[in-house]
């Protein structure tokens, strides 16, 4: 199977402006909210929906981004005896805040429960919100998302790429087989 894009620039642009608005209409405002990004992508689609948010709302959502290298279930996997590359985090205080996750592709849930796991060693919030840019399916933990921008159904043989601007020169979401 050749790669299939299943959104573009435009539709991710829409998606993200239809989580925004969802963001703001299920927290009545964005008092005590805060928006922190997974490294690498969700760093940056975080961004982008504050953005968005600051122009519908005529004032600026916090925003900040969270490394979950150490959190990682799968470390030893990945690294191969190898030093683990660590990105930093940079996020507001959360304490009693409604902090809203954003990442680019929701699978197996492991990434988000290692963010969780991050974001309660650094405070206590209010509440956790998850925000996805892709839900493809295929959890492996009781993990949903609460604001979707596409479900995508997939086999376990296909890889969906959330490509963005900031990271890797373009925008679009692709579908592929392994």
């Amino acid at each position: 199977m050749q790669k299939a894009v299943i959104m573009d620039d435009q539709a991710i642009r829409r998606a993200l402006t239809r989580i925004a608005h969802e963001i703001i209409e299920r927290n009545k405002g964005i008092d005590d909210v805060v928006l922190v990004g997974i490294k690498t992508r969700g760093e940056f689609l975080a961004k982008r929906l504050a953005e968005r948010i600051e122009n519908i709302e005529g004032r600026a959502v916090k925003v900040g981004d969270i490394d979950i290298t150490l959190y990682r279930d799968d470390l030893k996997v990945k690294t191969e005896n190898l030093e683990p590359e660590l990105k930093g985090t940079d996020i507001p205080d959360i304490t009693n805040q409604k902090v809203i996750l954003v990442d680019d592709v929701l699978f197996t849930g492991r990434t988000v429960r290692a963010a969780m796991d991050a974001v309660m060693d650094l405070g206590r919030p209010g509440s956790i919100q998850l925000a996805v840019l892709i839900d493809r399916g295929h959890r492996e933990l009781p993990i949903r998302a609460d604001f979707v921008g596409k479900n995508v159904p997939t086999s376990n043989t296909e890889i969906i790429t959330a490509s963005l601007a900031e990271v890797d020169g373009s925008d679009e979401v692709s579908i592929h087989e392994k």
